[in-house]
């Protein structure tokens, strides 16, 4: 992904999670048992907090591009599908086997938080 590319989706990952927040605190918060209106704010809060992340990932990739931060990118929206879409099915009363999909979301996003580190690391950037 380049730098146009993940700042766009990173922006729009942020309007979804708003949205998601408010349908959580707002139309599902007297329809879901509380169980799951906690799953549902877990599943917002870290689409929302992954989100910021990729906007720093593509402001990043707009100083210098490389593959390594493109990488990340890519695990970063991999993270919030897999990780917060899985939540939020499961607070809506998919099955629970779904649920095998979040661990691989987290774990995308610990990858692409250390591909980043790893690409800032090698990056001449003058201080």
């Amino acid at each position: 992904m380049n730098s146009r590319a993940t700042l766009t989706i990173g922006a729009v990952l942020l309007a979804l999670a708003t949205l998601c927040g408010a349908l959580g605190a707002h139309a599902l918060a007297t329809r879901l048992p509380p169980e799951r209106l906690h799953v549902w704010d877990t599943a917002a809060r870290y689409h929302f907090l992954q989100s910021l992340g990729l906007l720093v990932i593509g402001l990043c990739l707009r100083a210098q591009p490389a593959a390594l931060l493109r990488g990340a990118a890519a695990l970063m929206v991999a993270g919030v599908l897999l990780f917060s879409g899985s939540l939020y099915a499961l607070a809506l009363g998919a099955p629970d086997a779904l649920g095998f999909l979040t661990p691989f979301g987290g774990l995308a996003w610990i990858a692409a938080w250390l591909l980043f580190a790893a690409g800032i690391w090698r990056q001449q950037i003058k201080e």
